[in-house]
């Protein structure tokens, strides 16, 4: 068998496999047609992750007060901006110019987001009822119990 050279070009990385080898490797090399859609690797998620936790961190500075914080909050929010906006460039040509999101990966994607909005409704909602419950039915020994 040939052997098949596997290169992931955001990454910079190639990988030497046996031609047919699994269905995975076949996958990547386009041999096969798949309903479900696995993303190639990319550094946004990492990159927008450092980015939101620098933007905490200069924020945080910013409200102590400490010097020059605003300019690292504003290279920070910068950062994230520019991350995001790359991270959405990636989908929209995944999705147009690629042709990967058939009708079941655009429907994965819709209940996906939809869970999601579900899930903090949800969240919220119980954070209310709790709140709601301890201000206004809650008994005067529990409020001792949590002040001492």
């Amino acid at each position: 068998m040939n052997d098949v050279i596997l290169k992931f070009a955001n990454l910079g990385i190639e990988f030497k496999v046996k031609e047919n080898s699994n269905k995975f490797l076949r996958f990547f090399q386009g041999l096969t047609k798949e309903d479900n859609h696995l993303v190639a690797p990319s550094p946004w998620p990492l990159l927008t992750a450092e980015a939101a936790f620098g933007v905490v961190v200069s924020l945080t500075a910013f409200m102590h007060n400490y010097l020059y914080s605003h300019y690292f909050l504003f290279f920070s929010l910068f950062t994230l901006i520019l991350c995001m906006g790359t991270w959405w460039r990636d989908v929209i040509r995944e999705a147009t110019f690629e042709g990967q999101h058939n009708s079941k990966v655009q429907l994965g994607l819709r209940l996906g987001m939809i869970l999601f909005i579900v899930s903090e409704i949800m969240f919220f909602f119980a954070f209310f009822w709790a709140f709601f419950s301890f201000k206004y039915f809650s008994s005067y020994q529990f409020r001792i119990c949590l002040a001492t």
